[in-house]
């Protein structure tokens, strides 16, 4: 009766009938998308050798350019979208007002725009002619083809992934707790700082995550208000473009290791942080 008991408990009901099929499907699937390209990315440096693989790398001071512009301003990036996307959501989950599903929506339009017209947009709003550029342009700011730009394409692309990822959290939170404190004698700061912010900083974390990883891939919103100068705007994607384009296939995959090694540890550090955020909010 005990081992009839365990089996059933590995058996609870399921709309989707089947676990050996469905988790077959799920580890070829993941098998045929995730990791054969991923094998073939790694496995297709090796030609180079380990001398050839640090000289196509870290050993090049172009690439190594690239890659701090890529991670460094994509972190910026994600720091400031983790500010001001908790300030988006709690707006649209705390007030009411006129046109808030316009705004509601407006979040939402780097998910659908395509990069490349992204990146021709915010060229042409933060040219030195555009309506923005031409303000900034005279207390001495220029906005585009330098990292600044740079910083800009990121920050516009990366905004809804910490939005969207906070906003349900917030809006299934209950307010119960956070009046509680308050009324205990807690100031408006203090309910937010231990009530409110643990809970919602696992969410928080995982949009950082997100936008970070978006912002390291990214190149259509990017290339037309970099400049794409070498050692000083150009991005890792496009040095792999570039390499793909003189035929340098085990460069260009040798750069792809690379940026898939450091994002991978950089991920995995915000992960535990995401763990730590849950035990601290539990």
């Amino acid at each position: 009766m005990a081992g009839l008991a365990k089996r059933t408990q590995w058996r609870q009901p399921s709309v989707i009938p089947g676990f050996g099929l469905t988790l077959g499907y799920t580890l070829t699937y993941l098998g045929v998308i995730v990791l054969i390209p991923m094998a073939a990315l790694i496995l297709r440096p090796m030609d180079l050798g380990l001398a050839g693989f640090w000289a196509k790398t870290l050993g090049d001071p172009r690439v190594v350019s690239a890659l701090w512009v890529s991670f460094g301003l994509s972190f910026l990036a994600a720091l400031l979208n983790l500010v001001f996307g908790l300030l988006v959501a709690w707006v649209l989950v705390r007030y009411s007002f006129p046109g808030k599903r316009v705004v509601d929506a407006i979040v939402d339009l780097p998910f659908a725009l395509p990069t490349a017209v992204a990146g021709l947009a915010l060229s042409a709003i933060y040219a030195p002619n555009g309506w923005l550029g031409s303000l900034l342009a005279e207390i001495g700011i220029k906005a585009v083809y330098n990292q600044l730009g740079i910083f800009i394409a990121l920050t516009f692309i990366g905004l809804p992934f910490v939005v969207r990822t906070v906003q349900p959290v917030l809006q299934d939170m209950n307010s119960d707790s956070e009046e509680a404190a308050i009324s205990l004698g807690a100031t408006r700061f203090q309910a937010f700082a231990r009530v409110i912010f643990p809970a919602i900083l696992p969410a928080l974390l995982t949009g950082f995550a997100l936008a970070f990883a978006r912002g390291v891939g990214e190149y259509g919103s990017v290339i037309f208000i970099a400049g794409n100068m070498p050692l000083k705007t150009e991005i890792a994607p496009l040095l792999i473009v570039i390499k793909l384009e003189q035929f340098d296939y085990a460069g260009a995959a040798a750069i792809g290791v690379v940026m898939l090694l450091i994002s991978f540890v950089i991920l995995f550090f915000i992960n535990l942080l995401q763990r730590w955020g849950r035990m601290r909010a539990t």
